[in-house]
């Protein structure tokens, strides 16, 4: 059967082994296409289209790029004409799914690394940052032998630009008595060079760490596909 012939027809009708579940059931997870991993997900088409169907309309919006996929808001699976049948609770389901996805590549990175450089740094925060649409500022804590006492969010801002308090970041590094933290923020747009306030506020975090005997080794700019490492380029 002609995999276009089967998708125009119910789930229900195809034959066992082209149905994603059961596909799954024999063949492994690793047989099924994005699409029918997201069919599983959606659990039903509409009248017109098919679970699978409503699947590959969806990544065609993300431009078929699971990554885009996960940065959308749920805003963005509303497409009455192109998908029609995917609502609220089918488009919770996947974001959830992606999620899980981001918070288990970002658990992984944090068993195989130790901090010892700008790229391992960049390895521990692109899950939980990359896909973010608006700009947030982070810090990791980190002890004497640089291992990681704790990540955490410390403000959200908007598309352009978020507030890093000085006390809020100090603060949390006394509470876990950190030898030295890592600065990070991201760029939505996918600039990596930093602004004029980029700059002034890693030296005044620089000198801040100073007084209180807290180590400030980096600042990172985060992004999509790559990052701007303060400490790389001697700005720090």
């Amino acid at each position: 059967m002609e995999e276009n012939e089967s998708y125009r027809l119910p789930i229900r009708t195809w034959a066992e082994d082209d149905r994603p579940r059961e596909k799954l059931i024999t063949k492994g997870r690793q047989a099924l296409s994005n699409a029918e991993l997201l069919a599983i997900l959606i659990r039903s088409g509409s009248r017109e289209l098919s679970a699978v169907d409503l699947a590959k309309r969806l990544l065609a919006k993300a431009g078929n790029d699971l990554n885009r996929l996960a940065r959308f808001h749920l805003a963005d699976f509303k497409d009455p004409k192109n998908l029609k049948g995917l609502g609220v609770t089918k488009a919770i389901t996947i974001m959830a799914a992606l999620e899980l996805g981001a918070r288990r590549k970002a658990a992984d990175a944090l068993d195989k690394l130790k901090i010892i450089n700008s790229q391992t740094v960049y390895e521990v925060l692109h899950p939980r940052m990359a896909d973010l649409t608006h700009e947030e500022f982070w810090v990791i804590c980190l002890n004497r032998a640089n291992k990681i006492l704790a990540i955490e969010s410390i403000s959200k801002g908007g598309v352009s630009g978020t507030v890093a308090d000085v006390r809020i970041i100090f603060r949390r590094a006394v509470e876990l008595l950190a030898s030295s933290i890592i600065l990070a923020h991201n760029h939505p747009s996918g600039n990596k060079r930093p602004s004029e306030q980029d700059k002034a506020l890693t030296r005044k975090m620089k000198e801040a760490g100073k007084i209180m005997d807290i180590a400030v080794l980096d600042h990172l700019i985060i992004t999509a596909d790559g990052y701007f490492s303060f400490a790389d380029e001697g700005l720090i």
